[in-house]
C-alpha cells in the first residue's frame, strides 16, 4: 500500500503550528485593544495595555525566585486585580496556578499547600489569618508568602515577605514569557470539595482551558466588549474559565470583593454590566433583594448559572425582572460548564412557567466538547430518550481534565471504560437535552419507587414562603426510606408542616412527597452548595 501522500513532507513546524494556550488571549486583546478598559476595582482602572504589563511583571518577578515550568503558585483571595493576573502570569513561565478557596478551613488549605507543592502563595490581607493558620498546620516546606495589599480592605494583616505591590514592581513589563511546549502542559490545580476524606487535585492543559473559553463565548453567545462582573469566584474552576474568556472577548473585568445583593445591583447600574455568573443561591439573593435596589433596572442582563440544579421558579423569576438566563452545567473536572441549555426560538412562544421548565433543564454539549450522553454506569448502555429513565451524565472530549493529581486510582476510575462519570443522575430527554434528576449518593428509594430530591425541590420552591429547601432520605421502617425536607422560609413568615406537605401533594405523586418537614437555614459547602450529607445525618437522628 502506497504511503498517504497528505503525510509527505507535510510535517508540523513552527510556521503551521503553534500549541493553544488561553495567553494567546491577553497577547492579542493587548495589542489590538491597548486602550481598551480591561479592570475596574474600586477606584482603581487598568486598560489592556496596563493589565498585560502587570500580568508580564508578575511573571518576571516569579521567574526570579526560580518558578518555572511544573512549579505551583497558589492564590488566596476573592475577587481581585492580582488573582486575574495571576491567570496569565503564572503560565507564562510554565507554572501552574492553583487558585485556593476562601471559605476552606486552614487545615484543608494545609492539605492542599502541601499535596499541590506550592512554592509561593498570594494572599490578601482579608485572609491572612487563614493562611496564617494553614501555614501553621503543614509540615516540610513552606511557600514564599506575598501579601497583596488591596485598598478596599486596608486593615488586612501583612504575614508575608512582600507586598504584592512590590513584588510585582520588581517584575520587567517586557519579559519574554514563554510559550508552552506542548498544549498537554499543566496550567492550572483546582482541588475538589469533597464531603469525606482529602480533596482532590484536578489538573488542567493549556490545550482545555483555551477550548473551553472560546466555547463560553459561543455557547453563550457573547459578543465583542462584555462588560463582566466577577460575581462567581476566580477560585472556582478558575472562574469557570472566564478570566481568559472576557479578556478574549475584549471584556471589562468588574471585580467584586464580596458577594452581595446591593453591590451587585449598584455595579450594574454604575458599570453597564452586560454578563454575570452564579450558583442559584445567588440568583436567589436577588430574586428576594428589597425591592428599591430592583428600581430601575435595565433589561436584558445576561446572567449564566449552574451548580445545583436550578429550581424552575428561581429561574422565573429572574425572568420577570428582565435578566436572560442561561443554564450551563459542569464540574470541576470539565473545567467547569461543558453543557448548555442551547435555546430555541420556538420555546419564546411558550408561557413563562414552560419558558423556566425547558430553561431548568442541563441541555446539550457545549461545542468544544466532543461527546455527552446518559448511560447506565453498569453496562455503559444510552438510557432511553424517554425523559423518564435513569442514568449517570457521561462525558467525553477536549475540555475534561488530565485527571486527578498523584492519585492514578481515582483516575483511573472516573475514566473507566472511556468515558468520565460524572456521578450525576439524570434522564434523557426525546430532543436529546438532558436533565439532572440528583447526585447518584442522593436519590431516595421509598418502597422500591426512586425519588429525585431536585424534583421534590422544584416543587417547594413554588412555594411562595420558601426562601430555600433541599430534600434528603430519612429512614424508615415500613419504607426503607422517605423524603426529609429542610425548609429556609422568607423573612418574617411563618407556615405549618402541614401547610407544606399539602402543597407538595397538590403537585406530586402523594409517594414522593416528604413525610417530614424541618425548619431551619441549611448548611453548605465552601462553594455554597447545600451540604445534603449533614442533612442526611440531621435526618436520620429526626
Amino acid at each position: 500500500m502506497a504511503d498517504n501522500p497528505f503525510e509527505q513532507n507535510l510535517d508540523r513546524n513552527p510556521a503551521n503550528f503553534q500549541p493553544l494556550s488561553p495567553l494567546s488571549f491577553i497577547e492579542r486583546t493587548a495589542a489590538v485593544y491597548p486602550d481598551h478598559l480591561a479592570v475596574i476595582h474600586g477606584a482603581f482602572r487598568a486598560t489592556y495595555a496596563e493589565l498585560y504589563a502587570r500580568a508580564r511583571r508578575l511573571a518576571s518577578a516569579l521567574a526570579k525566585r526560580g518558578i518555572g515550568v511544573g512549579d505551583t503558585v497558589a492564590v488566596l483571595a476573592p475577587n481581585v486585580p492580582a488573582i486575574l493576573e495571576a491567570h496569565f502570569a503564572v503560565p507564562m513561565v510554565g507554572g501552574v496556578l492553583n487558585a485556593l478557596n476562601i471559605r476552606l478551613d486552614a487545615k484543608t488549605i494545609a492539605f492542599i499547600l502541601g499535596h499541590g507543592e506550592a512554592k509561593v502563595l498570594i494572599v490578601d490581607g482579608e485572609f491572612a489569618g487563614l493562611a496564617k493558620a494553614a501555614l501553621a498546620e503543614m509540615g516540610g516546606d513552606k511557600p514564599y508568602v506575598i501579601d497583596i495589599d488591596d485598598p478596599l480592605y486596608p486593615e488586612g494583616e501583612r504575614i508575608g515577605a512582600i507586598t504584592y505591590a512590590e513584588f510585582v514592581a520588581g517584575g520587567d513589563p517586557d519579559f519574554a514569557w514563554t510559550w508552552p511546549a506542548d498544549e498537554w502542559q499543566a496550567l492550572a490545580l483546582n482541588y475538589t470539595s469533597g464531603t469525606t476524606g482529602n480533596p482532590k487535585g484536578v489538573v488542567y492543559s493549556h490545550r482545555g482551558a483555551y477550548l473551553n473559553s472560546i466555547s463560553n463565548a459561543l455557547d453563550w453567545g457573547m459578543g465583542q466588549h462584555p462588560v463582566y462582573l466577577w460575581t462567581l469566584p476566580m477560585f472556582h474552576c478558575n472562574g469557570w474559565c472566564f478570566p481568559w474568556t472576557v479578556t478574549s472577548m475584549v471584556g471589562t473585568h468588574v471585580c467584586l470583593r464580596r458577594v452581595e445583593a446591593k453591590a451587585v445591583y449598584e455595579a450594574i447600574a454604575e458599570h453597564g454590566v452586560t454578563h454575570f455568573n452564579g450558583a442559584p443561591i445567588v440568583l436567589n439573593m436577588l430574586v428576594n433583594a428589597p425591592a428599591e435596589l430592583k428600581v430601575g433596572l435595565k433589561a436584558g442582563v445576561e446572567v449564566a448559572t449552574a451548580g445545583a440544579a436550578p429550581p424552575a421558579a428561581v429561574i422565573g423569576a429572574m425572568e420577570t425582572l428582565g435578566f436572560k438566563v442561561s443554564h450551563v452545567y459542569g464540574l470541576t473536572e470539565t473545567y467547569g460548564p461543558a453543557v448548555v441549555c442551547a435555546w430555541h426560538r420556538d420555546w419564546d412562544k411558550q408561557d413563562a412557567a414552560e419558558r423556566a421548565r425547558l430553561r431548568a433543564r442541563q441541555g446539550v454539549r457545549y461545542r468544544m466538547l466532543e461527546a455527552l450522553t446518559v448511560m447506565d454506569p453498569k453496562t455503559m448502555a444510552q438510557v432511553p430518550a424517554d425523559g423518564e429513565t435513569m442514568g449517570e451524565i457521561m462525558f467525553r472530549g477536549n475540555v475534561v481534565m488530565k485527571g486527578y493529581l498523584k492519585n492514578p486510582k481515582a483516575t483511573t476510575e472516573a475514566f473507566a471504560k472511556g468515558w468520565f462519570h460524572s456521578g450525576d443522575l439524570a434522564v434523557l430527554h426525546p430532543d436529546g437535552y438532558i436533565e439532572i434528576r440528583d447526585r447518584s449518593k442522593d436519590i431516595i428509594i421509598s418502597g422500591g419507587e426512586n425519588i429525585s430530591t431536585i424534583e421534590v425541590e422544584s416543587v417547594l420552591y413554588r412555594h411562595p414562603k420558601v426562601l430555600e429547601a433541599a430534600v434528603v432520605a430519612r429512614p424508615d421502617a415500613t419504607w426503607g426510606e422517605t423524603p426529609c425536607a429542610f425548609v429556609t422560609l422568607k423573612p418574617n413568615i411563618q407556615a405549618t408542616t402541614d401547610e407544606i406537605i399539602a402543597f407538595c401533594r397538590d403537585h406530586l405523586a402523594h409517594y414522593k412527597c416528604p413525610r417530614t418537614v424541618v425548619f431551619s437555614d441549611l448548611p453548605k459547602t465552601s462553594t455554597g452548595k447545600i451540604q445534603k450529607y449533614a442533612l442526611r445525618d440531621k435526618a436520620k437522628a429526626l
